[in-house]
């Protein structure tokens, strides 16, 4: 019987195993893949305390640093998945892809989220060379540049004013009549002078040579139009890993799970939630890891004291 069981390798899962582990919690760490979103991005320059770092680097050092203190307290599982959990008398069940299961305390859900891709011919040819899904990784390096950005949400229109900062300008494409975007932000960011926004158009292709120089969408005519971009920003959704959650937790209209963002506690006693799984409106790395601390604090305190 673990005290804890944490499922997830990205910043938050690692963040609460390695404060697990120091304070002493007899803990199970769960995870497919380390990383989380970001182990895909080559040049990371918001991960506090780094100026600068590979993906597939974040995900090694996420790695080392929970493997530095677990010992004796966090037992790690990588390459696996959860399945499945259960309620039972004294806690929790949890069953594997591997027809493993483990009985906790409490558990942790850090399992992250994924992106929407876009379906356009040439979107995944040129991912990570001019396409992007992470504006808050890769933005600042198409400073002076002109960009797209591709769905119009509040994380479309909050990247395009991001962007705004330093591109030579951002052109937002809403497949829709009409933006989803909360009304005052589509207005504010609109009027900015390097600010176009196009409705109705559906992008379905992206070229370039070695990186992106364009995408073409089609209007409401049926038409064909090219637009000239070195820069494509991806903000067509997010789709959390919450499916092996049903039943035992309640989500939202997204199927992302609702946590209280004062303890990060879920509705369901003995099960707390953090980073890009959970319903909080920023999804960061660093946002995810203090959150995941958080939640590990209230754990702690739940186990020991009440």
């Amino acid at each position: 019987m673990y005290d804890l069981t944490i499922i997830g390798g990205g910043p938050a899962g690692v963040a609460a195993g390695v404060y697990a582990s120091r304070k002493q919690l007899k803990t199970l760490f769960i995870t497919s893949e380390w990383g989380g979103q970001s182990v895909v991005s080559t040049d990371i320059q918001n991960w506090i305390g780094t100026k600068s770092i590979d993906g597939q680097e974040l995900a090694t050092n996420l790695r080392q640093h929970l493997e530095a203190y677990a010992d004796g307290f966090v037992d790690i599982v990588d390459n696996t998945l959860v399945e499945k959990i259960e309620k039972n008398e004294s806690g929790f069940s949890i069953t594997t892809n591997k027809q493993t299961k483990f009985e906790t305390k409490t558990v942790l859900i850090t399992s992250g989220s994924r992106r929407r891709q876009l379906p356009a011919q040439g979107a995944s040819e040129f991912e990570h060379k001019g396409l992007t899904y992470c504006a808050s990784c890769d933005g600042p390096l198409f400073a002076g540049q002109d960009v797209a950005v591709i769905g119009g949400g509040n994380a479309g229109f909050e990247t395009a004013a991001q962007l705004l900062a330093y591109t030579k300008s951002v052109t937002l494409l809403q497949h829709g009549d009409s933006y989803k975007a909360d009304p005052v932000t589509v207005e504010k960011v609109l009027a900015h002078p390097n600010m176009t926004g196009i409705l109705n158009a559906n992008v379905t292709k992206v070229s370039g040579d070695k990186f992106v120089n364009s995408l073409t969408y089609q209007n409401t005519s049926g038409e064909e139009v090219e637009l000239a971009v070195t820069g494509i920003f991806i903000e067509i959704g997010m789709i959390p890993n919450t499916e092996y959650l049903s039943g035992v937790i309640n989500l939202d209209e997204y199927n992302r799970v609702k946590i209280d963002p004062w303890t990060q506690k879920t509705e369901t006693p003995g099960i707390w939630a953090a980073g890009d799984c959970t319903n909080v409106h920023y999804h960061q790395n660093n946002i995810a890891a203090g959150d995941a601390v958080r939640a590990l604090e209230d754990i702690y305190v739940t186990l020991k004291t009440r």
